[in-house]
């Protein structure tokens, strides 16, 4: 179960042209939207990774400007594991649950997902904040992230199960968002 104390947010290479030609991107961007600003609400930390952005192009705008006082981290390994970086502000997060949203599901989400699950953690991918250029591509990817033990979720479940009650301003800044 997600809980706010030991969940993190790992956002993952939403970026330029490859963004433009997900499976379903105009839902795809608005639930990333919703579950970064979501998290944020909730004081989750987030993790933003970009794949080689020299060759594919920052995050979308939609993201940045909403990623506010971060900065992305770079890698060229295609799971996130493979970043000395990333790693190193993982291990500092102390977080066991780890919500997994960007592109595409059947190649850094899932890789990202399998080398967490045998770190240690809980990996958590929120099917519809993910994406691939085809919805085959990405229905390969959420299945491979179950067998190698990551729970699936969506946007709103992961919220509201952080939430935990149905009260407080908390509560109401969540159903704006997800509104």
């Amino acid at each position: 179960m997600l809980e706010r104390k030991n969940t993190a947010l790992i956002v993952i290479d939403v970026q330029g042209k490859l963004a433009q030609i997900m499976d379903g991107r105009d839902n795809l961007f608005l639930n990333l939207q919703r579950i970064i600003r979501g998290v944020q609400i909730l004081g989750i930390p987030v993790l933003w990774m970009q794949q080689n952005p020299a060759g594919l192009g920052e995050t979308i705008p939609e993201l940045k400007e909403i990623l506010t006082n971060q900065q992305p981290i770079n890698k060229m390994t295609f799971s996130c594991c493979g970043d000395e970086d990333f790693n190193a502000q993982l291990t500092k997060l102390a977080c066991k649950n780890i919500l997994l949203v960007g592109i595409e599901a059947h190649v850094c989400v899932y890789l990202t997902a399998a080398d967490l699950q045998r770190s240690g953690y809980q990996t958590h991918v929120v099917a519809d904040a993910v994406s691939s250029r085809t919805a085959f591509n990405k229905q390969i990817g959420i299945e491979k992230t179950r067998e190698c033990g990551g729970k699936v979720t969506c946007t709103e479940t992961a919220l509201f199960e952080l939430l935990n009650k149905a009260e407080g301003e908390e509560f109401k800044q969540i159903l704006r968002v997800i509104k």
